[in-house]
């Protein structure tokens, strides 16, 4: 499917591996400009030449370098017409085991870099009159994870500052949405949850009884990315084989 995509221009977070290079792939597949960002510059660069995108290495939670990001993307492609919100998770851990300063750096991960960016974009997705936000989370928006208590702790509350941004540039041509990942097959997955990934037995608990790919994220993406989407803004879309049992 034409998703009409084809000279859009599109800056992508933690785009050097899982989800995002996924979405890099499938965006730069529908003919798409698309600003790689990520915080391993080999690899980074490696498929970015790959795919034919512009590869900025740096970390989100460097303002300067956020800022570096968009210059160098409006300077390449002269604006900027989707962002996908797309970074790395705090630590796992319990909730009985938080410290302030986890809390700190969680927000500063999760929340405050993405504000950052989204307020150095504004302009350009303004000017592009068909902007889009997409924001990639974690099906913890949705229903807490065990032994994520920082994520469950504060991606709900990024959520609740997209659905405000949703309404306040709808008037503008820009949607926001949110994707809520279930059990996604990445690296991060199995960080968390050893080499072989979850047991069969919390496979079992999803009704599709497999492990999402990066590649399904990325479909869903693409579309929101579209004009075929224009009317979908401030939603929190699960993808994640029906794992979460909530009826919104």
């Amino acid at each position: 499917m034409d998703l009409g995509l084809a000279g859009r221009t599109a800056v992508v977070g933690g785009a050097s591996s899982g989800m995002g290079l996924a979405i890099a792939e499938a965006l730069a597949a529908e003919g798409a400009n698309v600003a790689m960002f990520a915080r391993r510059r080999d690899l980074l660069e490696r498929e970015a030449e790959r795919l034919g995108a512009l590869a900025v290495q740096g970390d989100l939670t460097i303002p300067q370098h956020l800022e570096r990001l968009v210059q160098a993307t409006v300077g390449a492609f002269g604006g900027i017409d989707v962002l996908v919100l797309n970074g790395g998770g705090p630590p796992a851990g319990a909730a009985v085991t938080m410290t302030a300063e986890a809390v700190e750096d969680a927000v500063a991960l999760l929340l405050t870099a993405h504000v950052t960016l989204v307020g150095h974009c504004l302009s350009h997705l303004r000017e592009s009159g068909r902007g889009r936000i997409v924001a990639i989370e974690s099906s913890s928006v949705r229903e807490p994870l065990p032994s994520l208590a920082l994520s469950n702790a504060v991606r709900p509350g990024v959520v609740g500052w997209l659905k405000t941004l949703a309404r306040e540039l709808g008037p503008d041509g820009i949607t926001v949405n949110t994707i809520a990942p279930g059990s996604i097959d990445t690296d991060r997955l199995r960080s968390l949850r050893g080499p072989d990934g979850p047991p069969a037995s919390e496979l079992e608990r999803i009704p599709a009884r497999r492990l999402g790919t990066p590649a399904e994220i990325a479909a869903v993406v693409a579309f929101l990315a579209s004009d075929r989407a224009s009317y979908v803004t401030g939603a929190v879309i699960p993808v994640d084989g029906g794992l979460t049992r909530g009826l919104l």
